[in-house]
């Protein structure tokens, strides 16, 4: 073969290699591998490449069998820090990391800013589960405005209700109200609130303790506050 032919074999090689669609490293292969050392500005996350997850400090781990482990010292933050590793699964829908795992949120989910061989940087994004966990959250926050709008002078006008719904059953706690308050409205809110949990519990598979939360005896006003008596 002579020097012209070979030329035009390499030649063809490159064409060909440079006309491929497939990337030589795409997204999701790009993002296997530990991920420490994370800085939080505002809603992102930028984590720098490692070659393990350290032993006492956060960071993330893809594999390639879609296991996903988060080592975190949870979210109090208190010193002496404990951290422990958080394992479940994850897929990528584009931009989109979706992970699951078994404590509570069991699905949430990061958008891909920017990813590099060396830097991954991320914002959380709510997922469905997250939204209906946040309508819980500013509902029951509605019937606390509504039980604690008015000061607590003489226990004889207060009383109490049961809210909320366990996943094993009963429910949650007791508030107390006042009796002076539009209470059609608040236990209607109250209501509302309790149902809701319940199919939230259901939708989601959510777990809790199986504990009976005592019913109080009454209501006494502390410093204009109320308190439930046991």
């Amino acid at each position: 073969m002579n020097l012209k032919n070979i030329f035009s074999i390499i030649l063809l090689t490159l064409f060909l290699s440079c006309e491929s669609n497939e990337p030589l490293i795409n997204s999701e292969n790009l993002l296997l591998g530990s991920w420490i050392s994370p800085s939080y500005d505002l809603e992102a996350t930028t984590y720098k490449r490692g070659n393990s997850l350290p032993d006492e400090g956060s960071g993330i781990l893809f594999l390639e069998n879609d296991e996903f482990i988060e080592r975190s010292a949870g979210w109090c933050g208190t010193p002496p820090l404990s951290y422990s590793d958080y394992v479940g699964s994850f897929e990528v829908d584009e931009t989109l990391i979706k992970i699951t795992i078994a404590s509570y949120p069991n699905n949430y989910q990061w958008r891909i800013i920017s990813l590099t061989e060396n830097e991954l940087v991320v914002k959380r994004e709510l997922t469905t589960q997250e939204e209906e966990h946040k309508y819980l959250i500013d509902l029951f926050d509605e019937i606390e405005d509504l039980a604690y709008i008015v000061s607590c002078i003489d226990a004889i006008n207060w009383t109490f209700t049961a809210y909320g719904a366990k996943a094993c059953g009963g429910p949650q706690g007791y508030i107390p109200y006042s009796i002076n308050i539009d209470t059609d409205a608040f236990l209607n809110k109250v209501e509302v609130y309790t149902e809701a949990e319940k199919g939230f519990n259901i939708k989601w598979g959510i777990i809790s303790d199986c504990l009976v939360v005592n019913e109080p005896e009454g209501v006494e006003c502390i410093n204009e506050y109320p308190s439930l008596t046991y």
